[in-house]
């Protein structure tokens, strides 16, 4: 499992910070950044944060299909 980003939707709303903080990053005025991209334990977190994004501008890719 892995999360992707696409960028060109990003709107920097940080929703995903919020959800995730170990794993975002949304700089003031700027778009998400990721410190990692396996979410290990913070896999639930993930999975809100993808969730609620406003912008759906996240997805987690299940590497093991």
């Amino acid at each position: 499992m892995r999360i992707q980003v696409d960028l060109d939707l990003c709107q920097g709303h940080a929703v995903c910070q919020d959800e995730a903080p170990d794993i975002f990053d949304v700089p003031k005025h700027g778009k998400v950044e990721l410190q990692r991209t396996d979410p290990g334990a913070d896999a639930e977190a993930v999975r809100n944060a993808v969730r609620y994004c406003p912008t759906q501008a996240l997805s987690i890719v299940d590497d093991d299909q």
